[in-house]
């Protein structure tokens, strides 16, 4: 049973996340989206002025002249949402934890997918895969994915980007955009990563908190890692230690970077003490400047 905070936790974000699809995102999903999707409809015979890279050598070979393949633009669209719910996600000092932004974005996401009479779908994941719910349309549908991103009790506490990939893979035949909502704190997933991202369109959303950047001057503290209990007693007065943790952290940043570019997936930075607006607007016009290139 779902507590009455739960449900009115739902609602206010269901209210608040509308309004935004509405009056900042309206338009520019279609545009981006719309139009990547391209499913095979046909061969015919090869005339003057046709793509020469259309041509479906296979076919051409067999009939003794040339014949290209025909796509048409798919009408519906699959969206999946790979959700982090590991212990790491449970944390925040600012506005925010990382959890409830990353749960605020998924519905931003699936309200624009039904806006648009998109399917949507959701794979909630820690060291394992927690829940899948498969890609359908409708409001009551979405309102179970935001259900599931807002109110969800893992088993797990750490973080296995590689098996949910592969589970994605399995279990979604058809080309799906794919979010992956993550602080991304997991061993070396790369090489799956290049294998799915060439199945489906993933962009990977880094979900950060400031102090996980660069630690605040608060004398000696202890604190755990979230998801091995490991404890740590650390002097954050130190100018050095605050320098080390602070270099530790762009080196990861840097590195996590550099591995998106590799496989040539899309990323989107978000941080629990700022907007996810600007982020998320930016990495549309990026995807709009690309299509315009094209």
């Amino acid at each position: 049973m779902i507590s009455k905070e739960i449900i009115r936790k739902i609602r206010r974000i269901q209210i608040t996340t509308s309004r935004k699809v509405t009056d900042v995102f309206a338009g520019r999903y279609q545009s981006v989206f719309k139009g990547i999707g391209m499913e095979f409809d046909e061969v015919r015979e090869y005339t003057p002025g046709d793509e020469i890279r259309s041509i479906d050598w296979n076919v051409t070979a067999r009939m003794g002249h040339p014949y290209i393949k025909k796509f048409v633009e798919e009408r519906e669209l699959t969206i999946m949402i790979l959700l982090d719910v590991s212990m790491s996600c449970r944390f925040g000092t600012r506005n925010r934890i990382k959890s409830d932004l990353a749960a605020e974005l998924c519905s931003i996401i699936a309200f624009s997918a039904v806006k648009n009479n998109d399917r949507v779908g959701m794979l909630t994941f820690t060291d394992r895969v927690e829940k899948f719910i498969p890609p359908r349309k409708g409001l009551r549908h979405v309102l179970r994915v935001i259900r599931e991103a807002i109110h969800n009790e893992p088993a797990g506490k750490g973080t296995d980007i590689r098996s949910v990939l592969e589970h994605l893979n399995r279990v979604t035949t058809r080309r799906a955009i794919t979010f992956m909502v993550s602080d991304f704190m997991a061993p070396d997933f790369r090489k799956i990563l290049s294998v799915t991202n060439k199945r489906h369109d993933v962009i990977a959303v880094t979900v950060t908190d400031p102090a996980e950047l660069e630690l605040p001057d608060a004398g000696i503290i202890k604190v755990h890692d979230a998801e091995t209990g490991t404890p740590y007693v650390v002097d954050t007065s130190d100018p050095a230690a605050r320098g080390f943790y602070r270099e530790r952290s762009a080196k990861i940043k840097a590195g996590r970077d550099r591995l998106f570019r590799s496989v040539n997936v899309d990323s989107i930075d978000i941080r629990t003490d700022e907007s996810y607006v600007e982020p998320l607007i930016r990495f549309f016009r990026m995807r709009e400047h690309r299509l315009a290139r094209r």
